[in-house]
């Protein structure tokens, strides 16, 4: 038990340096020996524990997935409005990254889904599904009712809508980053207001449009 307590605390601690250095140095810069050197570890150890600097942040995101669990729950208790609810949602990303805003800001430019950082990518799926889930919870417990054929995409539209949040606050240089407060704040009520229009009978017709745009964008995903 001693021993795998030991190796945890040592792979913690090389997380945590890599992740000071990518902050301080940038992600391409630093290297591993930087990394293990900054640690008090042996380069061979730091690639025991992690191959490559990609499976540092893989950690990284992993770690911050299930460290967030718990809050993102609690906020999801807390009301049945579904505004207050994607809001607590958002911001406890927002809250939890803050301190690693400028490493998400240079991890941003590894988009492309081929990129196994890349947000889109195959390798980080099953941390996008599982975040995906989480704005299908808000929905499912909110008093308001989705259309069911708005329903089947909604979750991960409102994913895409906080990524696009999140991309705008790395960049955000505004005091406090309240230039993203705001955006924020006036696209929720927007993007929720929306929400609430296309269940009206009368634009069954535009939301058969916009399902339609939907399903030719995430279609394959969803089956």
């Amino acid at each position: 038990m001693k021993t795998k307590v030991k190796t945890e605390e040592t792979r913690m601690l090389i997380l945590d340096t890599a992740l000071g250095l990518f902050q301080k140095n940038g992600f391409e810069k630093t290297t591993i020996r930087e990394i293990a050197s900054a640690a008090g570890v042996a380069l061979g150890a730091a690639y025991y524990y992690y191959d490559s600097k990609d499976a540092m942040v893989m950690a990284f995101y992993e770690r911050a997935q299930r460290e967030m669990e718990a809050e993102i729950r609690n906020s999801l208790t807390s009301s049945t409005s579904l505004e207050k609810r994607l809001q607590r949602l958002i911001e406890v990303k927002f809250k939890y990254f803050q301190p690693n805003r400028l490493l998400l800001g240079a991890l941003s430019a590894h988009t492309d889904p081929e990129h196994p950082l890349s947000p889109f990518s195959q390798q980080t799926r099953e941390i996008r599904e599982q975040d995906i889930r989480f704005f299908n919870e808000a929905i499912e417990g909110s008093r308001h009712r989705v259309t069911s054929d708005l329903k089947v995409y909604l979750p991960r539209l409102l994913w895409m809508y906080q990524m696009g949040l999140i991309l705008h606050w790395v960049y955000d240089r505004s005091k406090g980053q309240r230039s993203t407060q705001v955006l924020f704040e006036k696209s929720l009520s927007i993007m929720v207001a929306l929400i609430r229009l296309a269940s009206f009978p009368l634009l069954k017709p535009v939301r058969r449009m916009i399902v339609d745009l939907l399903e030719t964008v995430y279609g394959e995903d969803e089956q």
